[in-house]
């Protein structure tokens, strides 16, 4: 054993001068974790909607999921360049009574905004929303769009 500590049996190899100070982070990460009672520890998504950005050549399309929600209780603004996402998610309520043996639903707003590569025609954009998925049709303005030059 003490040969194995002195010389980092058998796993010989050079030590980054760094090696130390990062187990001493990820030490004091885990004592934090503990003391805080996991209020630290990151979450999952929370209520914000899991969102895909694609694009074909003439538009941008936005897809989010969100289960459970009526097109009354979101709010959809653009820009030039960015698409703003924000709403609210109710979960009726079990009672008061009720003893949750797993709670991962999350309730509450939300607001989310995304960058978009291009500029873009907000005049136009089209939205809809089917079995909980949200899908918003951006078009790109004409200056984004890419020419193609005829060759003489």
């Amino acid at each position: 054993m003490v040969y194995r500590r002195l010389f980092d049996f058998p796993a010989w190899r050079i030590r980054g001068g760094f090696d130390e100070l990062e187990r001493m982070r990820h030490d004091m990460h885990r004592l934090f974790d503990g003391l805080a009672g996991g209020i630290t520890r990151t979450r999952g998504a929370g209520v914000f909607p899991l969102v895909n950005l694609t694009e074909d050549k003439d538009n941008y399309f936005v897809r989010a999921e969100l289960p459970g929600m009526d097109t009354g209780e979101l709010d959809i603004q653009a820009t030039v360049n960015s698409l703003a996402l924000s709403g609210e998610r109710k979960i009726a309520v079990e009672g008061e009574n009720v003893k949750y043996h797993r709670k991962e639903r999350e309730a509450g707003k939300f607001s989310r905004m995304i960058n978009l590569p291009e500029a873009i025609d907000p005049e136009k954009i089209a939205a809809k929303l089917v079995n909980g998925i949200l899908t918003v049709v951006i078009p790109k303005s004409e200056a984004a769009k890419p020419r193609q030059i005829k060759i003489q």
